[in-house]
């Protein structure tokens, strides 16, 4: 996530992010969540969703660790399993890089309630991409 990109900002916002804890180069990164009533569901369940958004999130920031910041890591496949209920309050969310290709990585992630229950896990492909070459597709796309 780019300091000077307010859409960022305005995504970690939405998804209640409350503080990076870790980025580390060598692809790894933890984040903290604040999960709210108004993302909950029947039950004061967290919808799955927001589950998926911040484990995504979290693998991403990993990437961005390992690679650097003029990287745009591209989704091409997310696979999350559900073993608990998220319910409101501070959740953690992890992402390593399991296997690091040149332009195409494989990431794992799981998030954790704050005693440490594990919550959910994901694995994800992502393509590696260049900034600059996303930021002109974008631009290009809004003409």
């Amino acid at each position: 996530m780019s300091d000077s990109d307010p859409a960022a900002h305005e995504l970690s916002r939405t998804l209640g992010l409350e503080r990076i804890v870790e980025m580390d180069s060598a692809g790894r990164a933890v984040l903290e969540y604040r999960a709210g009533t108004h993302m909950c569901h029947s039950g004061g369940v967290v919808q799955g969703g927001f589950v998926t958004g911040w484990i995504d999130a979290a693998m991403a920031h990993a990437a961005i660790a390992m690679s650097g910041p003029d990287v745009v890591p591209m989704s091409l496949e997310l696979k999350v399993s559900f073993f608990a209920p998220a319910r409101p309050g501070l959740v953690v969310a992890e992402g390593w890089v399991e296997r690091r290709g040149r332009s195409t990585c494989f990431f794992e992630g799981r998030l954790l309630d704050t005693n440490g229950k594990v919550l959910a896990k994901a694995s994800s492909t992502l393509m590696l991409a260049a900034r600059d070459r996303v930021e002109q597709a974008s631009k290009a796309a809004a003409q």
